[in-house]
């Protein structure tokens, strides 16, 4: 009896890349994230949306480069994208422009929190949740909702 009561104590373990955008700390469900890159060569797709900075070839794939800071509606000074987190979605590949990559963060439901009622409108539609840190607020990223072109669309 006493060996269950440990295993159901066990705390459940989240894994995140984290990254730098406009000084927020950001953290994407490790599973989702395919690699980090450097950007070299982007084309610019005319009549795209703000938030998407253009298309890119990596390893042979087309990818879809998509600012973060801009599909945050983050502010910020205009800056020349140059890393990128790999992400697939529905099929098609992304290229989310970051301004730093972090570490891996293996973190314990006791610092999982719900996406606070006070955070910015912007971050909570794409947000899944948060963690605090030591260092500041690592907020947790759903994917599907972030790269859900209809909805942000909708929401501009």
């Amino acid at each position: 009896m006493i060996m269950s009561d440990l295993n159901e104590q066990t705390t459940t373990a989240f894994e995140y890349v984290t990254v730098s955008v406009g000084g927020q700390l950001f953290g994407f469900p490790i599973g989702r994230v395919q690699d980090v890159f450097m950007l070299h060569q982007m084309t610019c797709v005319p009549l795209a949306p703000d938030d998407i900075a253009g298309i890119i070839n990596l390893r042979g794939r087309i990818v879809t480069a998509i600012d973060l800071r801009r599909r945050l509606g983050m502010s910020g000074g205009e800056r020349e994208p140059s890393m990128a987190v790999g992400i697939e979605c529905a099929g098609e590949s992304y290229g989310l422009i970051i301004d730093a990559v972090g570490e891996v963060l293996k973190l314990g439901a006791d610092t999982a929190e719900p996406v606070p009622v006070n955070l910015d409108d912007r971050l909570k539609r794409v947000a899944s949740g948060v963690h605090r840190l030591e260092t500041g607020l690592l907020v947790v990223l759903d994917v599907d909702r972030l790269l859900d072109l209809k909805t942000i669309e909708m929401a501009a």
